[in-house]
């Protein structure tokens, strides 16, 4: 008999669920760079190839998951958002769309 109760599986982490959450944030990252985060830090940041990939990773983690679909669901407005911003940052620096 042990004395420690094991943990309920609604509390428990899986595998699954830390994937799905560091695609969400890997997302955050890829929507930084592309929204101009790139070019302060002197990164060949192309928003037009960098926001569409964190779109996509954005959406893998929220199906992946339920325990982080409000992340994903967010990591997605920032993708979106990023695209928008990174492109218009684009066209006045005028640097290469893609």
């Amino acid at each position: 008999m042990s004395t420690i109760d094991p943990p309920d599986a609604a509390t428990r982490h899986s595998s699954v669920d830390v994937v799905a959450g560091l695609l969400a944030v890997g997302s955050f990252v890829l929507s930084g760079i592309a929204a101009g985060l790139g070019l302060l830090l002197q990164l060949d940041a192309h928003p037009a190839r960098t926001a569409p990939v964190a779109l996509v990773l954005a959406i893998v983690a929220g199906r992946m998951s339920t325990r982080f679909e409000r992340l994903a669901f967010a990591a997605v407005i920032a993708a979106m958002i990023a695209w928008v911003v990174g492109m218009t940052l684009v066209v006045i620096t005028e640097n290469p769309i893609i």
